[in-house]
This record gives C-alpha cells, structure tokens and sequence, in this order.
C-alpha cells in the first residue's frame, strides 16, 4: 500500500497572507482561493502536496521541515535576505540570522517564521 499525504490545513492569523509569505520564500506560485471550499488558501507545493491555510483567530503556530534541493535552499535563504526577514539556524534561535551549516541531516537547515507564528524549516542535502 502506497501512502501519501495529500494536503494539511496550516492555521493562519490571515490565511492568504501567510500563504503568499511561503510562496514567495520558496518561489511558488500562490493560485488563491481553494476553488470550492473558499476558506482555504491554497498553496501548492508540489504535485501531491498542498497546504491549506485557513483563518483561525488566535491560530497556534505549526511546523513544517522541508526537504528541498540546494538551489532551492539558496533562493529561499537569499530571499529571505534580500528582504530583511527573520531567519536563523535553529528552532530557537530562527531570528539570528545564521544558517545551520551542520544540520543533523547532514546537510544544511535554516528556519523562519510566518507572521502567524508558523514556524518553517528547510533542509538540504548539501
């Protein structure tokens, strides 16, 4: 049996602007509103992922770890630079401005946080 995690809905003080903060980190494009339950706003993350992110008052911020190439680990981290926001090497430490150069994984991790309080990590190889 084959088993995939389809989507995940990600709580949000404002669903669509913690949804376009992500897109943006990562390069992805924000497609709106979930065509039919509109109170999701949708970011697709790859072919069988999407997070959904719904609007909770007071929402409790959630972790998500990425795996993602060295490329795109570069853009994320240049991006998140080039305009001054919070990111850091470890999960209490996400505002140094550090990256991790010695993640347990063996590769390299950076960790940053939405304006809802998610808080994400990504991970690469090398």
């Amino acid at each position: 049996m084959t088993i995939r995690l389809n989507h995940t809905i990600v709580p949000a003080a404002d669903n669509e602007a913690a949804a376009r903060y992500l897109a943006a980190v990562l390069h992805l494009e924000y497609g709106g509103l979930h065509p039919v339950a509109r109170h999701f706003a949708q970011l697709r993350i790859n072919e069988e992922l999407t997070l959904d992110y719904m609007t909770i008052p007071d929402a409790p911020g959630h972790h998500l770890a990425f795996d993602v190439d060295p490329v795109t680990f570069d853009a994320a981290v240049a991006h998140l630079r080039a305009h001054g926001l919070p990111h850091g090497d470890g999960p209490g430490t996400h505002t140094n401005g550090q990256v991790d150069e010695r993640h347990p994984t063996g590769g390299r991790g950076v960790y940053f946080a939405d304006p809802s309080g998610n808080l994400y990590e990504l991970i690469t190889s090398s």
